[in-house]
């Protein structure tokens, strides 16, 4: 996708925009501010990204919305970094690192090793902190409250799980993996296997079924082509 190409969208008939979601936006900052662009209220995102993951977030407008949930059924792939050697409330940057421990004694084939455990078809608990609904309430809301909420496990599948470099106490990974997966619970799961703890540091999602993050426009490109659309409409 072009910025130019948005000259020519209707935005009310349908469209599927392929947006790189920036760092420290929610996915419904982006939905909200494409929704001021295309000036339509049916425009809703398929999958969400946390605030501190960037990449590829679908947003669909007009009478494309029906088809929300057939895109987020969609495999995805993600590519990011874990951090050995403690944990987070919220298995991410969001919250602060605690209960350090060593992570001298872990060795490449230990790595190995833990990542054939979370490959295939899994039992995966999703995090405390997520957007997951507990009896019509957010659990992340409960969770900043410091309401004790228990989440059974539930079933995924990471069809492939790779660590690219090792420099300690930095991982870098990339995951192929089914809807509902939770990459921070991979991390924190990863973290208890090995002994030492982890958290996800960084996230960036690159694929969704067939479309790449490569074929995304940023937020800026998006903003730029939509101004230029206006531009040409009075023109």
């Amino acid at each position: 996708m072009k910025k130019e190409d948005l000259k020519n969208i209707d935005f009310a008939e349908g469209s599927v925009l392929l947006i790189d979601k920036p760092l420290e936006w929610t996915s419904f900052d982006a939905v909200r501010k494409v929704r001021s662009l295309v000036r339509i209220k049916k425009v809703g995102h398929a999958g969400t990204l946390d605030p501190l993951a960037t990449g590829l977030l679908i947003i669909c407008t007009g009478k494309f919305t029906k088809q929300i949930q057939a895109y987020m059924a969609k495999e995805k792939e993600y590519t990011g970094t874990f951090t050995l050697g403690a944990v987070t409330p919220t298995y991410d940057l969001e919250s602060e690192p605690q209960d350090f421990k060593t992570y001298a004694h872990i060795t490449v084939f230990d790595i190995e090793e833990a990542t054939k455990r979370f490959t295939g078809d899994i039992l995966q608990t999703p995090p405390a902190h997520s957007a997951i609904k507990k009896d019509g309430k957010r659990v992340y809301e409960l969770a900043r409250k410091g309401i004790e909420v228990k989440l059974e496990p539930r079933p995924v599948t990471i069809s492939s799980f790779e660590i690219d470099a090792t420099n300690l106490p930095e991982l870098s990974f990339k995951v192929t993996c089914s809807t509902g997966t939770y990459i921070r619970s991979l991390a924190q799961d990863f973290g208890q296997a090995l002994g030492c703890g982890a958290y996800l540091s960084s996230l960036r999602r690159t694929r969704i079924g067939e479309f790449l993050v490569g074929d995304a426009l940023t937020m800026e490109d998006f903003i730029a082509g939509m101004k230029n659309r206006e531009d040409t409409v009075h023109s």
